[in-house]
């Protein structure tokens, strides 16, 4: 059983909350570790994520060139996603964890 740490989303939200940042591959089982979520406007903004089809942060306020860091251990299995978006696409989320195939 290979176990590899790797980035599992980074980049900008999308408007649509429902916008699909990662999907476990088959035969594979994922463990987010970490997410960052940062906003790069000087003005609030707001995020959600799901985690395995349930949403865990719903509307939750960025400030101004801030950001939230949210520290978990999840385990998603074979073909689960994360999804999420923002208010804007000025907020950036930074998704890592491992993958166990």
């Amino acid at each position: 059983m290979a176990t590899t740490s790797k980035t599992l989303f980074r980049g900008a939200a999308t408007t649509n909350t429902a916008t699909v940042l990662y999907t476990v591959p088959s035969a594979t089982t994922a463990v987010v570790t970490n997410i960052v979520i940062t906003n790069t406007a000087g003005t609030s903004g707001t995020f959600t994520l799901g985690l395995g089809g349930t949403n865990f942060a719903t509307t939750v306020t960025v400030g101004a060139y801030d950001s939230t860091v949210i520290d978990l251990k999840q385990v998603l299995t074979a073909t689960q996603t994360i999804t999420g978006g923002a208010s804007a696409t000025t907020v950036n989320f930074h998704i890592g964890g491992v993958e166990i195939a």
